[in-house]
This record gives structure tokens, C-alpha cells and sequence, in this order.
């Protein structure tokens, strides 16, 4: 049973703006302490990203192991290094990409003189040989989003539109671009805690809505396992109870539990993720039966 009054009690002070629980297609708890708005997702955008490569390698419009090399050809430095040639489409999702230092963050993205950020991504060195070192990065769900633009004709936000938010319910939602106007599929989706939580109950449902299989539940399992040795999968972060979660920065969170049937959301302005994320385990996750 859960008991939101231990997890208000708890999380006093790390700015919870909204939480989210169903179980067994029944809502749980829908909980607001602020008022329900579209509010940067950050990071869990990647999981979106994600889901729109699904789509592309659902309809044949490209392939997990093609090379970056080829994909990206015109866009690639003269000489690419021996890690740069065997990094493939797969490596972009797995945060195993092989540069040592993250890219495209949030207090970088302002900054740069370059408008052209694909070319800039492939110039940073590819220290590591792709799938031996986990290294954060926003340059590989990046290049991800870029590629499914690329091959689709049309950016990120239009792609998922027929595929994914209109099944959903979710109107044309805003998306950060890059200077040359592509979506920046690391970040910068805009959702309320509602749709952020649909999208979670899709997972659950293993690509499933209202009786129509939209995405191949091959790829739902496949994209959310983990997949090297870090607990992370293609743009999805694994958890507690085999859970697996869209994870942004703050706090914007849809936490999916398979085994529980159920999927907690939470939107927040916490600057410490890591103390809320224990209690969301102890205080809801913990006390799904």
C-alpha cells in the first residue's frame, strides 16, 4: 500500500511537482503540488529518441550496425581514426560510444561557435574503442535523432507525431532544435506529467495502445534491457524490482516496473536526484505488490 504521506513527508524540500502511479490499468495516485504544465523533460527525451530509431528500424530505414562512417559520410573528419570506422548506429544508443568526455551538454549547447553540431560531434576523438567504456554523452542519442531525420525527411517532432503522440493522445508537443533547426533528440522535450506517463504506460504495454501494436515489442524488450555493464539499454536507464526508466535531469521521470505492471511518473525541480530516487524506491516502488 502505498502511503503518500511518508513520501510527502520524506521529500519535503526537493521541489516534487507532480507523481503519478498506475497498477494494473488502475490509477493509484495522481498527486500534484504545483499545477500540471509542459515542462522541460531534459535527459528523458532520450528515451523518445529511442522510440523514433524503433520506428526507423521497425519500417526498414536503417539499421543498428550500420557504420557511422557510411551513415554519416559526408559529415565525417578526413582520416577517421580506427574507433571512429567501427563505431555503428547501435554504439549511439548504449552510451558506450567511445569519446572520453561528454558533449552537447546543456551549459555547452549555448556556446558553441560551430552551427553545425554533427560535423562537430564526429571531430571530438573516439578515445575508446566503441563498447568498452560507458561514458554519459549527449553526442550519441544526438547523431541518433540525426539520423532518423535524415532518412525520414522530416525532424523528430513530426516523425513521432502519427507513429507515437497522436496514438497517444498527446498533442504537437515543442522540442529544443540545434542551430541549423534539427531536433535535439539528447533533450529538450517539452511534456506534462500526464503525457510523460502515457509514454511509459506504452512501454508497458510493450508498444501496445488501445489494441494496436504501434512498436515491435522485439524492440521494447531489447531497447530497455541492459545491454553492456552499466545499468542502461538503448536510452532508457535500468533500476530497482527490474524496473526501467525515461530519466531527466531534476527528476522527470517514468519509472516502468513489468513485473509489478506498473509505471510511476514524477516531474520535479530536484537538485538531488539521488536522495528523491530513494524514495520514490522505498515509499512507492517498494510497496507495489
Amino acid at each position: 500500500m502505498i502511503n503518500i504521506s511518508n513520501f510527502e513527508e520524506h521529500t519535503q524540500g526537493l521541489a516534487v511537482l507532480g507523481l503519478k502511479v498506475t497498477q494494473n490499468d488502475e490509477e493509484l495516485v495522481y498527486k500534484l503540488w504545483d499545477e500540471e504544465c509542459r515542462r522541460n523533460v531534459y535527459s528523458a527525451t532520450k528515451s523518445f529518441t529511442s522510440c523514433a530509431v524503433g520506428f526507423a528500424v521497425q519500417e526498414g530505414l536503417l539499421s543498428l550496425d550500420e557504420k557511422l562512417v557510411d551513415v554519416f559520410h559526408e559529415d565525417i573528419p578526413a582520416n577517421p581514426s580506427s574507433n571512429l570506422k567501427k563505431a555503428t548506429v547501435r554504439d549511439l544508443l548504449t552510451m558506450y560510444l567511445g569519446q572520453e568526455k561528454a558533449a552537447l551538454m546543456g551549459a555547452q549547447r549555448p556556446f558553441y561557435q560551430e552551427d553545425d553540431w554533427v560535423k562537430l560531434a564526429l571531430r571530438i576523438p573516439f578515445v575508446y574503442e566503441p563498447g568498452t567504456k560507458f561514458v554519459y554523452n549527449n553526442v550519441g542519442p544526438y547523431l541518433a535523432g540525426i539520423l532518423v531525420q535524415r532518412r525520414a525527411g522530416c525532424d523528430l517532432v513530426s516523425y513521432l507525431i502519427p507513429r507515437l503522440f497522436c496514438k497517444l493522445g498527446i498533442k504537437r508537443p515543442t522540442w529544443e532544435v540545434d542551430p541549423l533547426g534539427n531536433s535535439f533528440g539528447a533533450g529538450g522535450l517539452f511534456l506534462t506529467l500526464s503525457e510523460l506517463h502515457k509514454f511509459g504506460l506504452f512501454y508497458l504495454q510493450k508498444g501496445k495502445w488501445n489494441g494496436e501494436q504501434i512498436l515491435n515489442s522485439a524492440w521494447i524488450e531489447e531497447s530497455t534491457r541492459q545491454q553492456q555493464d552499466a545499468p542502461y539499454g538503448y536510452l532508457f536507464w535500468r533500476g530497482n524490482y527490474n524496473s526501467f526508466r525515461a530519466d531527466g535531469k531534476y527528476s522527470q521521470l517514468s519509472i516502468v516496473l513489468p513485473e509489478k505492471c506498473a509505471v510511476v511518473s514524477v516531474v520535479a525541480e530536484c537538485r538531488d536526484s539521488n536522495a528523491l530516487m530513494k524514495y520514490i524506491d522505498d515509499d512507492i516502488l517498494g510497496n507495489l505488490t
